[in-house]
């Protein structure tokens, strides 16, 4: 029987992958071509981040809600390519603003005067933890951020994203990632959110965004990186997790896709590459010298084809690049090259709980558990 397949639902996501899987291997072909190995270009990236830092073109006057974002994707980015030492000066600029941004009642708001929001908190929180300095840690003023983590607890065990906001597995790990980074993760704070976070486990093994709800890249990440920073990651649900995560691998393309049946993205190659090193802290290394995926095949996805040629990484080819899959592409990509055994370190060690670089994570928890303010 002949059944016909119409351009649109699941017929154009399959469209749109195969184009996206040609367009893949366009960029590999060349590259085998050339036969040589294609360098990340860290020069080119540093300049593109730094470019917008200083200045952003008028489309971004859509982000005005998200400038913690934009200083965390830029500063983290910074951070992998190891130059934040040269850039000193940026930084104290940028802990300065993220000052303006905070609310006298705790948190962070989108900007300055806008009223707190769980995720430009955890964006605020970790760029300052990254700068790294007495002055960048200093701004968060830890006692009201407390207050404000607690007054977005929900009976439910979730938490909301601001005021009368919506409750979805975003917000519980933004809320416990900065309590835990600044030595505030109280028992009022983390009672009943275990419960709450494991309603969101689906059938497949991921996360959805709530209960019922799809498993997807994004919230598979904060469910799993949620629980085990309530030490509540048992090994049941880490391998259900970890066979959903490993099969969002994409063949063809070699980079991860962040649902069932859907593109290739690099920003996955954190939110779901990320999954790996903390899944593995729960069930132990796989023995096999690395994390289990093909690191190798997402390195070149993410070098061979998501590099923009004016600096910056892209979604995919045929995109353009932007700060979000910068920061997210050198995040997975750090994550990659700093499996077991590896030797081909050429970013920063990530930290894949907090997603900033290890030495600026393990520098901020001792500073911030060393002074009490509970």
């Amino acid at each position: 029987m002949y059944i016909p397949i119409k351009q649109g639902g699941t017929a154009a996501t399959m469209f749109a992958t195969v184009a996206a899987e040609r367009a893949v291997q366009e960029d590999i072909v060349r590259l085998l071509a050339d036969n040589a190995e294609v360098p990340l270009h860290r020069t080119a990236h540093t300049v593109f981040c730094l470019s917008s830092a200083h200045a952003l073109p008028s489309w971004a006057t859509s982000l005005d809600a998200s400038r913690p974002w934009l200083c965390f994707w830029i500063v983290h980015s910074l951070a992998l390519l190891d130059q934040m030492e040269s850039n000193a000066d940026l930084m104290g600029q940028v802990a300065r603003f993220l000052a303006t941004c905070q609310s006298v009642t705790g948190g962070f708001g989108g900007g300055p005067g806008q009223i707190p929001h769980l995720a430009p908190t955890y964006a605020a929180v970790m760029t300052l933890a990254e700068i790294g300095t007495r002055e960048a840690w200093d701004v968060i003023d830890r006692a009201a951020l407390h207050r404000f983590l607690l007054s977005r607890k929900h009976p439910s065990g979730g938490f909301t994203m601001h005021d009368q906001g919506e409750i979805d597995i975003r917000g519980a790990y933004c809320a416990l990632a900065a309590a835990n980074l600044c030595a505030i993760a109280s028992d009022d704070l983390r009672a009943g959110v275990g419960d709450w976070l494991r309603s969101c486990q689906t059938f497949e093994g991921g996360f959805g965004g709530e209960p019922g709800n799809e498993a997807h890249g994004g919230y598979a990440f904060c469910g799993v990186a949620a629980l085990l920073l309530l030490g509540e990651l048992d090994a049941t649900r880490a391998r259900r997790v970890l066979r959903w995560a490993v099969h969002r691998q994409m063949t063809v393309a070699g980079g991860f896709q962040g649902r069932t049946n859907k593109l290739v993205d690099s920003c996955y190659s954190y939110w779901v590459g990320g999954i790996m090193p903390l899944v593995d802290l729960v069930l132990g290394p796989a023995g096999v010298g690395h994390w289990l995926y093909n690191e190798d095949a997402l390195r070149d996805y993410i070098v061979g084809c998501c590099q923009a040629k004016g600096g910056g990484l892209k979604d995919k080819p045929g995109k353009h690049a932007d700060l979000y899959h910068t920061c997210y592409a050198l995040s997975g990509l750090s994550l990659a090259q700093h499996q077991p055994d590896s030797e081909r370190h050429r970013l920063c060690s990530n930290n894949p709980l907090f997603n900033v670089v290890d030495r600026s994570a393990t520098r901020a928890l001792e500073y911030f558990a060393s002074r009490p303010v509970l």
